[in-house]
């Protein structure tokens, strides 16, 4: 990824914003893309709004170091502007792959690009805090939608409902079965 030149965000960034987190985790968070802070310290979610969900993982005792955190896209849209189809498409390969190596079994989207990728043509306000289970390249995966972390500092009612959302997890990671013989594994 460092050397495709064919990326469209590349020349304007500082840094690729690859993604952060234990890749042996089975739970995935998946944002939109970089934002300022981002794109400085080459790691996802370390602005204001990762500093929201950081505290919203601590509200559900889950370590953000016990799970993994990426983007839809790589690098920096200029302005912080929303993605592009094209440039989303451009990155898309490099998504897949985070998502085939780590074998997620909950992908946590954080906003509508990367809900979108799972869960296309619906609106992020009609369905966020419910859990969908999709066949995702052959895998059972179970998708959460839920509001950006951004959108919840711009908007006490969307920082209401992303709290609520957030508090339902711990249920929905603790019912999800890791083996199709019925064990369960323990997220958190």
């Amino acid at each position: 990824m460092l050397k495709d030149k064919s990326l469209p965000l590349r020349q304007g960034a500082t840094n690729l914003v690859f993604g952060v987190g234990n890749p042996d985790t089975k739970i995935l968070f998946i944002g939109e893309g970089p934002g300022y802070w981002e794109d400085q310290k080459g790691e996802p979610f370390v602005g204001n709004a990762g500093k929201l969900l950081n505290s919203l993982l601590q509200l559900i005792k889950l370590e953000r170091s016990k799970v993994y955190i990426t983007n839809v896209i790589h690098h920096r849209p200029p302005n912080n502007r929303d993605p592009e189809p094209s440039e989303i498409a451009a990155y898309a390969l490099y998504l897949d792959k985070i998502i085939e190596i780590i074998k997620p079994r909950v992908v946590v989207t954080l906003g509508r690009f990367s809900m979108g990728k799972f869960l296309p043509g619906v609106k992020i306000t009609a369905i966020h805090g419910r859990e969908f289970s999709i066949n995702w390249k052959g895998k059972e995966t179970t998708i959460v939608p839920m509001f950006h972390p951004a959108a919840a500092l711009r908007s006490t009612e969307v920082l209401r409902a992303i709290k609520e959302d957030f508090i339902k997890l711990p249920e929905i990671l603790n019912r999800v079965k890791e083996e199709p013989k019925g064990e369960q594994m323990k997220f958190i």
